[in-house]
């Protein structure tokens, strides 16, 4: 089950890692924005070979055009659109070349669920037929960053906005151990805020964990769940632009090697 969390997601390419060394192979996927990418590579190809792919695409300057656009840039997209900063056609290339254009759900190796929120209904959809890359993009529109995504009659957002970390999903398509690929967030402690930038992200953080902290105390029994841990910021993960730094999401990817490997070790 990998979770969302944007570009925190380089994470889960060294959980991955961790657990194909640990002989731990996955026989469902379920995934939301940033986890719904990550889990359609794994469904494409659920060896260890996915992990030096993932590790080059998240290194490569495909990932770095994803938002990789100037301010004045955005600012003149968002003038234009009045909806978002972002082109979505980096993050199209991007994904269309870890499982190609016409890749369907149906042809995967592995089963594969992925989340959207969708703006007409107002409602959680999975999508887990058809078309991969249209369902994958509008899993990971991030609201004001990229245009919805529209498919069929309908457009849709990030998975996140309405299931953050999916686990109650996995457990519903029967999983009976569950591997909570997680980016980090909810390791983190929450404090009231103390001015206004503060409130709205606090209130971001409880609309994205509520759920998960539900669903995680209502596991049915006969159903074990490993929330494998990120291995922590590193220095400089507080700006922005540690993000679009090769060595970062290196250091990132192998902090969370190195802690899940300890955590698998030990459980």
């Amino acid at each position: 089950m990998l979770g969302g969390g944007g570009v925190r997601g380089a994470v889960q390419v060294g959980m991955l890692r961790a657990l194909f060394e640990a002989g731990v192979r996955p026989d469902t996927i379920v995934g939301t924005s940033i986890g719904a990418i990550n889990g359609a590579a794994l469904a494409a190809d659920p060896t260890p070979d996915v992990v030096a792919k993932l590790e080059h695409a998240w290194a490569s300057p495909a990932a770095a055009a994803v938002y990789g656009d100037s301010w004045p840039k955005q600012l003149r997209r968002l003038a234009r659109s009045r909806t978002h900063l972002n082109d979505p056609e980096p993050l199209r290339r991007l994904i269309a070349d870890m499982i190609g254009e016409d890749a369907r759900f149906e042809d995967l190796a592995v089963p594969l669920a992925v989340a959207a929120a969708c703006i007409e209904r107002a409602a959680e959809r999975w999508f887990d037929e058809g078309a991969v890359l249209p369902a994958v993009m509008a899993s990971a529109s991030v609201p004001g960053i990229l245009p919805p995504t529209q498919i069929g009659d309908e457009h849709f957002v990030d998975g996140g906005i309405v299931n953050s970390i999916p686990l109650g999903e996995a457990v519903r398509r029967g999983a009976t151990r569950v591997y909570v690929l997680q980016v980090g967030r909810i390791e983190e402690s929450l404090e009231a805020p103390g001015k206004p930038s503060e409130v709205a992200r606090v209130s971001f953080e409880i609309a994205r964990r509520h759920r998960f902290s539900r669903e995680i105390e209502q596991v049915p029994e006969g159903v074990t769940v490993h929330v494998l841990p990120s291995g922590g910021p590193g220095p400089g993960d507080e700006k922005l632009s540690s993000y679009r730094r090769l060595d970062a999401t290196h250091a990132r990817i192998e902090r969370a090697y190195e802690a899940t490997a300890s955590y698998l070790e030990s459980a």
